[in-house]
């Protein structure tokens, strides 16, 4: 019988966390279309504002006619549109009602808020409520702090749980094993140049925010960002999210930002925790 092995042209390589192979291992066939339009959609973002077909191609892992039928798609669909200025393709406005989908009626954002709210009015500072991403933190919810402070921290901003506070305090409410296995998957690259990415030292600050309640993360992110998180715990006693507070280097030092609001900090994932078991357990019933 004839080897056609030989005959076979070579897998295109795609970038990291671009379109995969259509197939699940162990379930149905994957719909690729669907797959490709949304690592369209997620080409966008940062300061990738407007893109080229060819920019979309090359960030999607597309050849650059799929990407200009599937752009073309989804500018019929009004998802995004031609920015004549720009040069190029652009989301639009409506991609929002997708995020809103998520975020209207969600238990642990309702559940939650009050107590965000009067966190954020006791201290003056940024309050933040965060959910797990696999590998990431996605900020849900926030209130801005009363005074300027420089960093902006839009509602969809992911960003890594090894080095943020949010993400250290949720880390620390998992068995050890589902620890070590999203620190496997992490990259563990340096955003500041105070970024803890030793491992053994994560692994010492998780458990020290496991033995005291809340973690802590010294501009780890961003310079000037004095942080300190606690878990939300769900029903079943496991962590469904992370609420924080950011405060600037202008005001506080990291020991004094926990001294003086770790206590309400922790008050306030308790409450928003109690609140969480409340709106979930009548449903389950």
């Amino acid at each position: 019988m004839k080897d056609r092995s030989a005959t076979r042209p070579a897998a295109r390589r795609r970038p990291p966390g671009t379109v995969t192979s259509g197939r699940s291992p162990g379930a149905l066939p994957l719909n690729q279309s669907v797959e490709k339009a949304l690592a369209v959609l997620r080409a966008f973002g940062g300061e990738r504002r407007a893109l080229t077909l060819g920019d979309i191609a090359a960030a999607a892992g597309i050849t650059k006619s799929s990407a200009q039928r599937i752009s073309r798609t989804l500018e019929h669909l009004g998802l995004v549109q031609r920015d004549v200025h720009a040069k190029g393709w652009v989301l639009s406005p409506r991609v929002l009602t997708i995020g809103y989908a998520y975020l209207s009626g969600h238990a642990l954002i309702e559940g939650a808020t009050s107590h965000l709210l009067g966190l954020n009015t006791a201290t003056g500072e940024s309050v933040s409520l965060s959910e797990p991403d696999d590998t990431q933190m996605v900020y849900v919810a926030r209130f801005p702090g009363h005074r300027p402070f420089q960093i902006h921290m839009p509602i969809g901003r992911a960003l890594p749980m090894f080095c943020t506070a949010a993400g250290r305090a949720y880390l620390s409410r998992l068995p050890t094993d589902e620890v070590s296995a999203i620190l496997d998957r992490s990259t563990l690259r340096a955003l500041t140049s105070t970024t803890v990415t030793d491992r053994k030292r994560i692994l010492a600050l998780v458990r020290e925010a496991r033995d005291c309640g809340y973690a802590c993360a010294d501009q780890e992110c961003y310079r000037g960002d004095l942080t300190i998180g606690a878990a939300v715990m769900g029903p079943h006693g496991r962590p469904v999210g992370a609420i924080n507070i950011a405060g600037p280097t202008s005001r506080w030092t990291l020991e004094d930002l926990a001294q003086r609001w770790a206590p309400l900090l922790m008050e306030t994932a308790r409450a928003a925790s109690s609140g969480m078991a409340e709106r979930i357990a009548p449903a389950s019933v």
